[in-house]
């Protein structure tokens, strides 16, 4: 079984190998420091088993696991936490695992052994039940790969019957998912300007009216412009007003 290790501390990557090695039929492939190198790593090594930190500096283990539950064959995800045992209620009711530090040899081969009983649908189960406020990136699959777009480099959403693009300050890519849902997890960052889309408040640099008078909005790091509908122009006109 191949293994990916997580975690933000050396001396932790370093503990956890050593008894990977000394575990029969366990085959450490990496380490990572955080959730985004989880992502890439998992992409190129395809470990059948990742041990995840939970608090990790930028994306944490929460996030990566979620991003991880979206590829074709994901990973099953074992946790590894400082936390309490009743603060880790949530993750026992599903047949991930978790090993609370200071790791056992003992407790880590016990959770390798239920790791190799987990299906797609339990991991997909985790997803849903482990979502958190404020994601820093953005999945979507790009020719067969998960791409992560930070949220702060997203100018905008918008919508296209099921299909969001997603614009960001290199290119766009399309994903699946609902512009409502998008709008309520990042309610702080991005203002809805019509019912197709969600702009990004860092990126706006103006309004202006075309000749055919409608309202148009523009952004200072990308040249598209999008229309603002009738019913968006008096909030949008007010946060620029704030600003």
């Amino acid at each position: 079984m191949k293994v990916l290790i997580v975690d933000d501390e050396p001396p932790a990557r370093a503990r956890l190998a050593r008894m990977l090695d000394s575990i029969e039929d366990i085959e450490p492939v990496g380490e990572a420091a955080n959730g985004l190198e989880a992502v890439q790593m998992v992409q190129k090594t395809r470990p059948d088993v990742v041990l995840m930190d939970i608090r990790m500096p930028g994306m944490d283990g929460l996030e990566a696991s979620r991003h991880l539950s979206k590829m074709e064959e994901p990973p099953a995800v074992i946790f590894t936490t400082a936390y309490s045992d009743h603060a880790l209620e949530a993750f026992d009711a599903h047949a991930v695992g978790y090993l609370v530090k200071p790791i056992r040899k003992e407790k880590l081969a016990e959770s390798l052994q239920k790791a190799k009983k987990l299906t797609q649908a339990q991991l997909a189960t985790l997803s849903k039940e482990t979502e958190h406020e404020g994601r820093t990136h953005i999945c979507a699959r790009v020719r067969g790969n998960l791409e992560l777009i930070p949220i702060d480099r997203i100018v905008y959403f918008q919508a296209d019957q099921k299909y969001i693009t997603v614009r960001h300050t290199e290119g766009e890519v399309l994903i699946e998912d609902a512009l409502k849902n998008l709008e309520q997890e990042f309610a702080r960052r991005f203002i809805r300007i019509h019912r197709n889309a969600l702009v990004n408040v860092a990126y706006v640099s103006g309004m202006e009216k075309s000749r055919d008078g409608r309202f148009l909005i523009s952004f200072n790091k990308v040249p598209d412009k999008l229309e603002i509908s009738r019913r968006h122009v008096a909030e949008v006109r007010r946060f620029l007003k704030s600003r």
